[in-house]
């Protein structure tokens, strides 16, 4: 089967072209985590009359490779609907080929042009993984895969000084946008036509806000033009 003909993949009946540039997508993103954080959610494309608008197919204007933690719901805290995000979870965020083939997917035949990597602070696999360093330890089962995946980026984070969590949290998320463009030659082809962007973002989870980590390309507009907190344009939901 080709990607193409995979579910979803044909042109739903309301692609909103206003956010296929990778800028604007993520000005409505920080626009929808304004209204998370203030408690004035407005809850779009939820209903029943959008529901049966998607159902013959999907036009996501962001993909989300987050973090599977409970507490990181994409929807939610970027308050958005139906159809509007590709999330795509895993503890720690790590990146395998399922990873890599879902935003391959959703940049290809979707049309869409802006990956997030979510993190948020106090993450617990970056806290694992500074346990295994600290004790030379490693959890038992498929847990210690995931621990693995982050020793990495808690390698760099001790060459370059830095032993705060929030702080290597910070380094591990730089660090698996690296590694989403690094291994797969797709996504960075993408990136360098100008069709796609990816931005690293933080949650905090007591304050419900997101903040830039990095950008590829390195000064896009995308953080420069609509990073959370600064004014963002409405768009057409």
């Amino acid at each position: 089967m080709s990607l193409s003909a995979m579910p979803g993949g044909q042109p739903g009946p309301q692609r909103a072209s206003a956010l296929t540039a990778p800028a604007r997508a993520y000005a409505e993103l920080a626009d929808g985590n304004r209204r998370f954080v203030s408690g004035a959610p407005r809850h779009p494309n939820q209903g029943a009359e959008h529901r049966a608008a998607v159902a013959d197919g999907q036009h996501p204007f962001a993909v989300i490779v987050g973090c599977s933690d409970s507490r990181l719901a994409a929807e939610i805290i970027f308050d958005r609907g139906l159809g509007d995000l590709f999330v795509v979870r895993t503890a720690g965020h790590i990146v395998g080929p399922e990873v890599l083939g879902s935003v391959e997917y959703a940049v290809t035949v979707l049309g869409t042009p802006l990956v997030v990597v979510l993190g948020h602070d106090s993450c617990g696999a970056v806290q694992a993984a500074r346990e295994t360093a600290a004790t030379g330890t490693s959890p038992g089962g498929h847990l210690r895969a995931v621990v693995d995946a982050v020793l990495p980026s808690l390698r760099r984070a001790t060459a370059e000084g830095v032993d705060d969590i929030d702080g290597i949290v910070d380094i591990h998320i730089a660090q698996t946008v690296e590694t989403l463009l690094g291994q797969s030659p797709v996504l960075a082809d993408a990136v360098a036509q100008g069709r796609c962007a990816v931005v690293g973002m933080s949650y905090r989870l007591a304050v419900g806000g997101v903040r830039p980590v990095t950008a590829v390309p390195a000064g896009d507009a995308t953080l420069d033009a609509a990073a959370p907190g600064a004014p963002a344009t409405p768009a057409a939901a």
